[in-house]
This record gives structure tokens, sequence and C-alpha cells, in this order.
């Protein structure tokens, strides 16, 4: 199940939720996010660490776009040096492979 290549797709509240297995397999495509669940829904987390706030707010930008692109959107906490990354699926109150796809798409936006 990669995630290269992949859009996201729109979502209905009736649109199934991911189950743990692939919500494994999709980790391993990401291996520096994680799954939180001290949040309901559960949310995937992931921070970035720049050189400086101009590199941070580029980055922010750049993430800000892409979602654009794909209608789905992040929770985003932007710090000095620190971007913090959140991505869940608001319509079914849980993770879907939206989530996954643009966590991914952040990691390379962050190279």
């Amino acid at each position: 199940m990669s995630l290269l290549n992949k859009d996201c797709v729109k979502v209905k509240s009736n649109a199934p939720q991911l189950q743990e297995p692939d919500i494994k397999e999709f980790l391993k495509e990401i291996p520096n996010w994680i799954v939180s669940y001290e949040t309901d829904p559960p949310h995937l987390v992931n921070q970035y660490t720049f050189t400086d706030f101009r590199s941070a707010l580029t980055f922010v930008n750049q993430v800000g776009i892409e979602s654009e692109k794909q209608d789905h959107h992040p929770k985003i906490i932007l710090e000095w040096d620190l971007v913090t990354i959140e991505w869940w699926t608001h319509s079914i109150g849980r993770l879907h492979i939206n989530d996954f796809i643009m966590a991914y798409r952040s990691d390379l936006l962050s190279q």
C-alpha cells in the first residue's frame, strides 16, 4: 500500500475508518509520525525542526498550498524553529488514508 503518487479523495461521514493493521502498514512509509490517541479522534503527529523562523514559515506555507490542492487541511503549530503538524479526518472522526497521504507529502516538502 504505497502512499507515493496517491491523491486525497472526498470523504463522506459514512466512509470506513482505517483499521489498526492498515494504520501500522501506512506508518511504515512515514516512520517519523506517531498516532496520538490522547485526542479524540486520534491524530497523526510529527514535528519538524528548522534552522530559523523563515525556513519554518516557508515549510508551513508549502504545506498550506498542498493542503488546498488536496482539500485536506491540518492543524499546524509554528514556532521559531519548530513546526508541529497534526492530520485527522474531521468528517469521519478518525484517521483516513487522506491523513497518511498528506503526512507523506508533508515529509516530502520538508526535504
